[in-house]
């Protein structure tokens, strides 16, 4: 499930969850409208699972 692994994530790098959803699909509301039970489209969650990939190469987070 999405949520869990943003969740795992957000504990990992310590990044605030609106600075995460303002990063990664441009909605600061993002991770809570997902705690809230909003499911994200197929491409929003392709696109999420790539921004956390790409910011734990580039910041080697993790």
């Amino acid at each position: 499930m999405l949520i869990r692994r943003i969740e795992v994530f957000l504990r990992k790098t310590g990044l605030p969850w609106t600075k995460f959803g303002r990063l990664a699909v441009s909605d600061p509301r993002f991770v809570a409208d997902l705690r809230n039970g909003r499911s994200p489209r197929p491409q929003t969650e392709q696109r999420v699972e790539h921004f956390m990939n790409t910011y734990q190469e580039t910041t080697g987070a993790y």
